[in-house]
């Protein structure tokens, strides 16, 4: 054990002194202050909190993973080429404590860097609404919008596949399917059809959407009910007419006195543009139950559509900001170890210029994985079985960093739970991670680190 913390000594001693190691900490060190000053959003408080956290924790995740790449492929290539690596296997050291030393190493110098800057970026947000000099109602808005962890639940997909067989067999008997195209694509543009239908207010006619195991904190504090729609007629000014309700609409159904209020909202909203407002949490019947509806007025002249995914949420407080942004960068941090275990296993065998390379190419992906995976879809047939069980396999081997973004869960004040990150990171870390890890050791325990001529 001595050796591995003494090979992790050296290791950020020798990371330290690398001049792109200085350069990638004087950026954050200039631009997150920089941000917090210059970053407006919508112009609202609001607004700059959540465009500051948003790009601090991007910049910060993407310098920090440049600098974990480069340091773990460096710190191991460099004594290899130089040769250091003759004089420290020489000693009472074994190869797997040397390559454990440097990848913790790594790791303690991620963790320090990532606390410091993440104590940044928490400071300036904490402190921002005081140094603008926020009014009581802009604070009491921050505290329920921002500086919160909300549970967000988002409707059910209704189950249309028999709807779309049935205009299947319809478009078959009528000899109007389309040519030369698989029934499995069919199906799936029938199927999507036909949700989307489940998903667009006909004019004069009602949404109603179902929420079960709603359970705010207090039935004194607010539900927030975060929306975004289409139209399939744009209106003269951009803006839709809305009446929304909020109760259980169960009581009206049976005709039963009302227990739980139920909430008539009329709104006018910005078409395609996510918008939020408050109802208060006594609408939740006792079991949990949640309806939310949506009436579309014959004034609108065109259909409203609510887009899969984020066209409605219903939000309730669960926690507090702080531990969801502790959690949010223990999310990063795992994205760093990750990096630092493919750094070094590259680093057993590939040159320096080619295990960067490499390393760039894995990080890139995944953190583009969601647009990767989504635009094999969109290929020929022919083409699209071919990279479907090729390319595709690797994207979904790599950790999708894209889907597991801190920000997508900071900036709209949504719960990351300990449940996700307890589920990342036996996916990231125990089984992607510890494999190369694993492969690393394997590696460099076989590797001939200098030929005996005579």
């Amino acid at each position: 054990m001595n050796s591995i913390w003494a090979v992790a000594r050296n290791t950020i001693k020798q990371a330290l002194r690398i001049k792109i190691a200085v350069i990638f900490i004087l950026l954050l060190v200039v631009l997150l202050p920089f941000m917090g000053i210059s970053m407006t959003g919508d112009g609202s408080i609001k607004g700059r909190l959540q465009s500051f956290v948003s790009y601090g924790l991007s910049l910060t995740s993407l310098l920090l993973c440049l600098f974990t790449i480069v340091i773990s492929i460096y710190t191991l290539s460099h004594d290899i080429t130089h040769r250091q690596m003759y004089t420290v296997l020489t000693k009472p050291i074994l190869r797997f404590q040397l390559i454990l030393g440097k990848l913790l190493g790594v790791i303690i110098l991620d963790v320090a860097l990532l606390a410091i800057f993440a104590s940044v970026i928490y400071a300036i947000a904490v402190s921002t609404p005081f140094f603008l000099k926020a009014d009581e109602a802009e604070l009491a808005r921050l505290e329920n919008e921002f500086f919160t962890a909300r549970v967000s639940l988002t409707p059910d997909e209704a189950d249309v596949k028999h709807e779309a067989l049935e205009t299947y067999q319809k478009l078959e008997e009528a000899g109007t399917l389309p040519e030369k195209m698989p029934y499995e694509d069919i199906m799936k543009d029938l199927i999507f059809q036909k949700k989307l239908e489940r998903r667009a207010a006909i004019i004069g006619q009602e949404l109603i959407w179902q929420f079960d195991n709603v359970k705010p904190l207090d039935p004194n504090e607010s539900l927030f009910i975060k929306f975004k729609y289409d139209v399939s007629v744009n209106p003269p000014d951009l803006q839709v007419v809305g009446k929304w309700i909020i109760g259980d609409d169960r009581q009206l159904e049976y005709g039963q006195l009302l227990e739980t209020p139920i909430y008539t909202i009329d709104r006018k909203d910005l078409i395609r543009t996510f918008h939020e407002f408050t109802v208060p949490a006594d609408a939740v019947a006792d079991d949990g139950y949640l309806a939310v509806g949506f009436f579309n007025p014959p004034s609108n002249n065109a259909v409203v559509i609510f887009p899969f995914d984020d066209g409605l949420r219903v939000l309730y407080r669960t926690g507090s900001f702080l531990p969801n942004f502790i959690r949010a960068i223990v999310l990063i941090l795992f994205r760093l170890i990750f990096l630092a275990c493919l750094g070094t296993f590259t680093a057993t065998f590939l040159s320096f210029p080619v295990a960067i390379l490499f390393c760039l190419m894995v990080f890139l992906t995944g953190t583009m994985s969601q647009f990767c995976l989504e635009s094999f879809d969109y290929l020929s047939a022919d083409i699209g079985y071919l990279y479907r069980y090729t390319l595709r396999i690797f994207v979904q081997l790599l950790p999708q960093f894209d889907k597991f973004n801190p920000a997508k869960f900071l900036v709209p004040a949504e719960l990351l739970s300990w449940i996700l990150l307890v589920k990342v990171f036996v996916v990231m870390i125990c089984i992607k991670a510890m494999l190369l890890l694993l492969f690393a050791l394997l590696i460099f325990n076989y590797k001939e680190i200098a030929k005996i001529t005579i």
